[in-house]
């Protein structure tokens, strides 16, 4: 019989209890149901709403179901629909009439609201040490290569010669605003929604900063009717989780082409490779191109959600059921990409010739060929067109700007001299950006460790 049964003259379809339930997947809320039930109970008892006597057998019921079901021995019931009503049916099969006191003064609704914040609130703690290790890893890299000369690029042209320290700090910086992106849903997350009942409170005189406390929650929710059919923060997680998944797939994306033959730039170690079942040459990086996949399921959950939250009228609606599926899909997705990609890294290799040789061609100084002349006083747009012609010309006869002889550099600009081929080493194009934000290995190693300070400060 279900506990609501009362006001019914027969038993719900079978179909119904199999359509209506979410017990297969809000199972793994159950840790978070207990606790939030200890501390209400605890109130009711402080607030002698039942006696202390009942809220302590309440509160022995809850952790010896807790103890069972984290050592495997609880089967829950599709008919007692979802986690709430298979741990309170459990309690009352196990203390009897008293556990039917466990229910006062708060409704399904209030009671869902509260496990998802604390769910939400402890998966974000999870994936914020993921990222965390992620960060360093790079961190670790890039001290490593500071030296390690490359060509930055945009529209995938080879534009200027950077360091791979360079390039791997911007992911840092992604990550590092994914990490800051978490620590505001948390807040967001972090008010207490216990008490807001189905969505007018009740006439019983709780204490909700307690419960609050008890729980860890910074401040409890003001508005009973939006206390309950909020779901802002867990789009918020979506939304977060979305932008972090783009960042480790467009990292993906240069992963991939970087250890393509054609670039040859990285050698991913063979424990996270993957062959062919018919080239036996193949060597293939399917981890990186898993994540680049699982980054559409993972926008695909945040606007599945926005759809179902989009034209719910206040309150609480059953609509909002299909919330945790996406959440939990989300959350699963996430933390299984950040650990393997992290171990991807740490376990790859560079080629720092491949790199060095690919800066060299492509006409990677051509900027700083372009401010050696601004600094003998050619108007930079002049200058650009300068070194535009001495481009075109470099490429009708094979060359780089280093193999051009002083001669052919004077004839396309008296303004030339010896001190042009030192002017377009790539080492000196690196160091020369020696201003905050860019690639030289003095800038390098200030912002590793203000970065490293970061890691410690978030």
């Amino acid at each position: 019989m279900k506990l609501w049964s009362g006001r019914f003259s027969k038993s719900t379809d079978q179909a119904v209890d199999h359509f209506n339930s979410s017990i297969t997947f809000d199972q793994r809320l159950y840790r978070q149901d207990i606790m939030g039930s200890i501390a209400h109970v605890t109130m009711l008892g402080q607030q002698n709403i039942i006696s202390k006597q009942e809220a302590k057998i309440i509160k022995d019921g809850l952790l010896s179901i807790l103890k069972d079901i984290d050592a495997g021995a609880i089967d829950f019931d599709i008919t007692a629909e979802d986690i709430h009503m298979n741990i309170e049916t459990l309690l009352i099969e196990r203390i009897g009439d008293v556990g039917k006191k466990l229910h006062t003064g708060r409704s399904r609704n209030d009671q869902v609201a509260l496990d998802m914040r604390m769910y939400v609130k402890d998966e974000i703690v999870h994936i914020d040490s993921m990222i965390q290790k992620l960060e360093k890893t790079l961190i670790k890299i890039a001290e490593k290569h500071m030296d390690t000369i490359m060509p930055g690029y945009t529209h995938l042209q080879r534009a200027q010669p950077i360091t791979l320290a360079h390039h791997f700090m911007a992911y840092f910086e992604m990550f590092h605003r994914d990490r800051q992106r978490l620590k505001n849903v948390f807040k967001s997350t972090n008010h207490m929604p216990l008490g807001s009942g189905a969505l007018a409170t009740t006439t019983y005189p709780l204490d909700r900063t307690f419960v609050a406390q008890n729980l860890n929650f910074e401040n409890i929710t003001y508005n009973s009717i939006d206390g309950v059919s909020d779901r802002d923060f867990c789009i918020e997680l979506l939304s977060t989780l979305s932008i972090l998944m783009m960042h480790l797939s467009r990292f993906s994306e240069e992963i991939i082409l970087w250890v393509s033959h054609e670039f040859r730039f990285m050698e991913l170690d063979d424990a996270f490779s993957t062959g062919s079942s018919i080239m036996p040459q193949k060597k293939n990086p399917d981890i990186a191109e898993l994540v680049r996949g699982k980054t559409g399921r993972v926008y695909g959950n945040l606007m599945g959600l926005l759809t179902v939250m989009k034209g719910l009228p206040l309150a609480y609606n059953k609509d909002m059921q299909e919330d945790k599926e996406l959440i939990f899909d989300s959350i699963d997705t996430v933390k299984m990409c950040l650990p393997i990609f992290t171990q991807m890294l740490q376990t790859s290799t560079f080629s720092k010739e491949k790199m060095y040789q690919a800066a060299s061609g492509g006409f990677t100084n051509a900027t700083d060929a372009a401010d050696y002349l601004v600094k003998k006083g050619i108007p930079f747009r002049t200058a650009h067109e300068v070194i535009g012609k001495l481009v075109l010309y470099c490429i009708q006869q094979d060359k780089t700007l280093e193999q051009l002889s002083l001669e052919e550099y004077q004839m396309i600009s008296p303004h030339f001299d010896e001190t042009i081929y030192t002017a377009i080493s790539l080492e000196e194009c690196v160091n020369r950006r020696n201003m905050i934000g860019g690639p030289s290995k003095e800038i390098m190693q200030k912002t590793i460790e203000e970065n490293k300070k970061r890691l410690k400060t978030l």
